[in-house]
């Protein structure tokens, strides 16, 4: 029973193909300012002491047309 466990857990931590989430990201071209954003969050846990991280973030989003993909429109 342990070793099912413990084989379920290694299976987990070998998985190195990305998810929905990761793949979504990686599409925007913006992954690696989004990880900086996330990551000063986690550090602080407040947004406003990550104003710096969210306009690299920003502009990014903007630079590769994320806002007009993203766009909600009402029909």
């Amino acid at each position: 029973m342990a070793d099912a466990n413990v084989n379920q857990i290694s299976t987990k931590l070998d998985d190195d193909e990305p998810d929905d989430w990761d793949k979504r990201i990686n599409n925007t071209g913006c992954a690696a300012e989004n990880l900086k954003l996330t990551d000063c969050y986690y550090e602080k846990k407040d947004w406003r002491q990550c104003k710096d991280e969210m306009k690299i973030f920003q502009a990014c989003w903007k630079k590769y047309g994320n806002a007009q993909r993203t766009a909600m429109t009402d029909k």
